[in-house]
């Protein structure tokens, strides 16, 4: 037993077994003289003594002796005679060691589009390598177990999502990028995370070579919510408006509920469902509803119901081109008498201003008049439960769906 361990001891390097970690450590700090360390092709030998680095061995078979190896001599373990060192051994590969993947959340963004707050996560592999095997002893020993492959791999991929982190909601946030959509910025993503992941590792001795498969994607709550969302956009687009489109879901709530029984539908409800309709169908005097501008994002969204509604004010407005141009003249309408040129009245009268129908008499009423002129009804009126700007003409509230005016008995 004893002849096998010193036959053992006669030869330094790591077992088959470690082939495939990224630092092994020679378990015995007692070395003795004229060992052979055999280090592979791949790899380097770090020797250290102390928290310092005393000597570096290349690919290749060493014997350890301080007059081939004159770095030896420094920590020469005297109490031997002599005959042995008295240091740390790590075997550092230098190959690139592919296939580690990374994922984690990223952060919590609002999304410019929709305003709405959503989780980002992001998944994705990478390939490292070790440049410096010097600066990984020294600097990463203190901070995790360079030892396991898993410890290692773990502390990369936390400042991997620390600098996608950076990079995407820089980008989120400066509204170049949308949130539905991230896959097409995938290439810009993986790029960009490289460059700041290899300046953040340089001073451990570690590098990326290869950064490959990232997908960021939202949270799967947030994204049925911003699909539904984008789906209630396009169909109140198509619908004509908001309100249109809340309308005709609570009647087709409603058939439904009908087809199935009908047990939990009112009279009252069906009362308000047929002024609902009529509500749909006529609308005299109400100008149509536009839709939402052309803009990024998804369809239908544009840029936002805000925008629209400042939009449709300008829309409203009376046209400024006929206002401006001066009536044509005619040479034979100069050379007439006065009395017979049509009256300066006619001549600057400026097109007719909209007019909307009061929600009492219907009578025609200017827009942005604050009273009908024939029976002095209000035009406008808030809703009693949101206290939220009504139409004189609205049945429901557009912001809650309460009705203006509670239903006859």
């Amino acid at each position: 037993m004893g002849l096998l361990n010193e036959a053992r001891r006669e030869f330094i390097a790591a077992p088959d077994a470690s082939k495939g970690q990224i630092v092994f450590k020679w378990p015995d700090q007692n070395i003795r003289k004229f060992s052979r360390a055999i280090v592979e092709p791949d790899a380097v030998a770090v020797f250290t003594s102390q928290g310092q680095i005393m000597g570096i061995l290349p690919p290749g078979q060493h014997t350890l002796d301080a007059k081939e190896l004159p770095f030896l001599g420094m920590f020469v373990d005297w109490a031997s005679g002599g005959n042995a060192f008295k240091a740390e051994i790590y075997f550092v590969g230098t190959r690139e060691f592919p296939n580690n993947r990374f994922g984690g959340r990223l952060d919590e963004v609002q999304d410019p589009q929709t305003g709405l707050i959503v989780t980002l996560r992001t998944f994705g592999e990478y390939s490292l390598r070790v440049n410096d095997p010097t600066k990984l002893i020294l600097n990463l020993v203190g901070t995790v177990d360079v030892t396991n492959n898993q410890a290692v791999t773990a502390w990369v991929t936390q400042q991997l999502l620390k600098v996608t982190r950076t990079t995407v909601t820089t980008q989120l946030m400066s509204g170049a990028w949308p949130i539905l959509g991230l896959s097409m910025h995938s290439p810009e993503i993986e790029a960009q995370s490289l460059q700041a992941a290899n300046n953040e590792l340089g001073d451990y001795g570690i590098s990326l070579t290869r950064l490959g498969n990232v997908d960021v994607n939202l949270d799967d709550d947030d994204n049925k919510r911003l699909k539904k969302l984008a789906g209630d956009t396009a169909y109140s687009r198509l619908a004509g408006g908001f309100l249109q489109a809340a309308q005709a879901e609570a009647l087709q709530g409603a058939g439904e509920g009908m087809a199935q029984g009908g047990g939990a539908v009112s009279p009252m409800f069906m009362g308000m469902g047929v002024g609902m309709a009529g509500n749909m169908m006529q609308a005299p005097g109400q100008a149509p509803y536009s839709p939402p501008p052309a803009g990024p994002g998804f369809a239908g969204g544009g840029q936002g119901y805000a925008a629209q509604a400042a939009a449709g004010t300008q829309q409203a407005a009376p046209p400024e081109a006929p206002q401006q141009a001066a009536p044509p003249q005619a040479p034979p309408q100069e050379q007439a008498p006065p009395q017979e040129q049509a009256p300066p009245q006619e001549q600057a009268a400026p097109a007719a201003a909209p007019t909307m129908a009061c929600g009492n008499c219907q009578s025609p009423v200017q827009v942005g008049a604050k009273f009908c002129p024939e029976c002095g009804t209000p035009t406008q009126k808030h809703c009693t439960n949101c206290n939220a700007s009504l139409s004189a003409t609205a049945k429901f509230c557009a912001e809650c769906g309460t009705p203006t005016a509670p239903p006859a008995a």
